[in-house]
Parts: structure tokens; C-alpha cells; sequence
């Protein structure tokens, strides 16, 4: 077996039924809950520079019918592309416009995000749902959420998001009922932000 695909086989979900069940579980959660931090950690070991919360969520979640995008340092190294089509079956997409997935390594590539599909009318889940990483999910500039799943307001403060994020955030939100989900990461961690959430300075 060539080295490549030999360190594509390694690392993924030791009990593949119950691995991905408690991922998905956790996903919910976080999506149901936007702002709380939930932790995939522990799940899978994927190589870098591929997040650890990316891996899970993809190795859970992603497969045959769900093409993934890459953003440019994540397509730089062989690794992370190879263990993703062994692990999940997904193809990998260059074109942002058909991506289920896309794995931004910097948030910085939020300010192009006009470049993922949104869904449309009648099928406002043929969207993307982007797994951004972050410097961080917290000490930055406080951010207020608001809307399903949050009783009055949560705070969130995560760091190295584009200076245009919140005009990002209202653009998506006026799409409804189509627009992209976000799930912001650090490391093994993870927030959601989905497309019905309202965000606002604190």
C-alpha cells in the first residue's frame, strides 16, 4: 500500500457506528443551541493541517453525495484531501459553488463567501455549510446572538474573524430560509452559527 493512502486509512473512527452517532449528536447540538461550545475531540486523528473538530464533523457527516471544498492551504498538502475521500467517500470539489462542506483554514476566506451555494426557494438545503477556523473561540470582540435556540441573547467573542462579518451575518440572514450555516473551530472545539441566527456587537 502506497505511504499516502497507508496514513489515509489511519485515524479514523475506532467504533465507526457509535464514533459517528455521538459526532452527529453533538453537531445537533451545537446547531440547536447556537454559541455554546461543543468538543469533538478524541473521535479521529486527521492529519494536519486538517482541524481536529473538521475531521470529525466530515468523518461523520460527509459522504458519497456531499462534495467537499478545500480551501487553498488545506489542497497545498496531500494529506488532508486523501484521509477525507478514505474516510468519508466524499469527492472533493475545486469549484466553491457545488461544496456541501468547505473547510476555510483561515477566517479571512469568510470575506468571499458569496462563492458557496445558498440553496434556493424550494431547496434551501442545497446549501453550504462552512467549517471555519478560528485564532480562537474567545477573546475577541463580543458578539451578541439572538433567535431560535437562545431563550434572550448569548454572547460569543471568537478572535480573527473578518472586520465585514457582521454585514456577512445580516446578508445570510435576510436570505431565509436560504443562507449558509457556520461552525467555527478551534482545534478540537466548535460553536454553530446557523443561518437563522441574528448577530449583533455586544
Amino acid at each position: 500500500m502506497p505511504a499516502l493512502q497507508h496514513r489515509a486509512a489511519q485515524g479514523g473512527f475506532a467504533a465507526p457506528v457509535f464514533g459517528a452517532q455521538a459526532v452527529f449528536g453533538a453537531v445537533m447540538n451545537a446547531f440547536a443551541r447556537p454559541g455554546v461550545v461543543v468538543d469533538l475531540g478524541g473521535f479521529v486523528a486527521a492529519p494536519p493541517p486538517l482541524p481536529p473538530a473538521a475531521a470529525a464533523v466530515l468523518a461523520a457527516l460527509a459522504d458519497f453525495d456531499t462534495p467537499i471544498w478545500l480551501d487553498a492551504p488545506l489542497r497545498a498538502a496531500p494529506e488532508p484531501a486523501a484521509w477525507l475521500t478514505f474516510q468519508t467517500g466524499a469527492p472533493l470539489t475545486e469549484v466553491p459553488g457545488r461544496a456541501a462542506f468547505a473547510v476555510l483554514s483561515d477566517a479571512a476566506g469568510l470575506a468571499a463567501i458569496e462563492r458557496f451555494p445558498v440553496g434556493t426557494a424550494e431547496y434551501p438545503d442545497r446549501s453550504a455549510t462552512l467549517i471555519v477556523a478560528t485564532e480562537g473561540l474567545e477573546g475577541g470582540p463580543p458578539l451578541a446572538l439572538a433567535g431560535p435556540g437562545i431563550e434572550t441573547t448569548r454572547t460569543i467573542a471568537p478572535k480573527g474573524l473578518p472586520a465585514t462579518f457582521l454585514a456577512i451575518r445580516r446578508h445570510n440572514h435576510g436570505l431565509f430560509p436560504r443562507g449558509i450555516d457556520l461552525l467555527l473551530v478551534d482545534g478540537s472545539k466548535g460553536l454553530a452559527l446557523p443561518r437563522t441566527t441574528r448577530v449583533r456587537e455586544a
